[in-house]
């Protein structure tokens, strides 16, 4: 077992403090000789949302978050917001430590299952980057998919409103939608895992994939020594 000094360190950046209990509760039962800190900056998400995009000054903002998680003595570094990917792409090649999109394997994943692939999203300042990644991802492999892209209409201003259970109810009618025409489904964003969770089984439900335990998985075998490292080439660019 790692000593406190020997341990590897995962920065973890976030664009919602929503999102650190689940990742904390991941890496507790995923890492646990890993120590994890956090950083938070809703103030990124919350630009993007504003203007549609994600713009050149916000990305800038994500490099330094970035950087200052490798100052803080991150060994590896994840962003677990997909709506500012393409930032996290260019902060890889500015720091001298693994950075780590949420949902690339996620996107390495719905490629190698299926052909016909879902994206869903609550907004789509997300849902276009998660297709985007995916495309790029199937290119990379050689592979040629067909991308069902699904906007949950009203979902996230439910959740923003303090009404989870309508947020649920119209992400899980989205999934019903979209199972019947796709054979794999990607969540585009972290914070729908929890209701995919709470979905009764159905063996004629096509997969479908969340970021965060896909991420983790990934991430075990390079922070943990001793962990199966299979499949690892599978994603080795991220």
């Amino acid at each position: 077992m790692p000593t406190p000094a020997t341990q590897p360190r995962l920065g973890l950046i976030h664009t919602s403090a929503t999102l650190v209990p689940m990742f904390e509760q991941l890496c507790r039962e995923q890492l646990p000789h890993v120590a994890v800190f956090n950083l938070v900056d809703d103030s990124l998400i919350k630009d993007v949302i504003a203007h549609g995009r994600l713009r050149p000054a916000t990305a800038r903002r994500v490099v330094l978050h970035v950087a200052a998680a490798e100052a803080a003595g991150a060994d590896t570094i994840m962003v677990t917001c997909s709506s500012i990917g393409r930032a996290v792409e260019t902060a890889t090649l500015l720091v001298d430590v693994p950075v780590l999109r949420v949902d690339r394997p996620m996107a390495e994943r719905a490629v190698a299952t299926a052909t016909r692939i879902g994206v869903i999203a609550t907004l789509p300042t997300t849902l276009d980057p998660t297709a985007d990644l995916i495309e790029r991802c199937a290119a990379e492999a050689g592979r040629r998919v067909t991308i069902t892209a699904r906007l949950c209409d009203g979902a996230f201003a439910a959740l923003m409103s303090g009404d989870a259970a309508g947020h649920d109810e119209r992400v899980t009618r989205a999934l019903e939608e979209l199972a019947a025409q796709v054979d794999v489904i990607a969540l585009a964003q972290a914070s729908m895992a929890r209701v995919v969770a709470a979905l009764p089984p159905d063996p004629a439900r096509p997969p479908i994939l969340a970021s965060p335990p896909l991420a983790m998985e990934w991430l075990a075998p390079r922070l943990l020594p001793g962990r199966d490292r299979a499949g690892e080439a599978a994603c080795q660019t991220f």
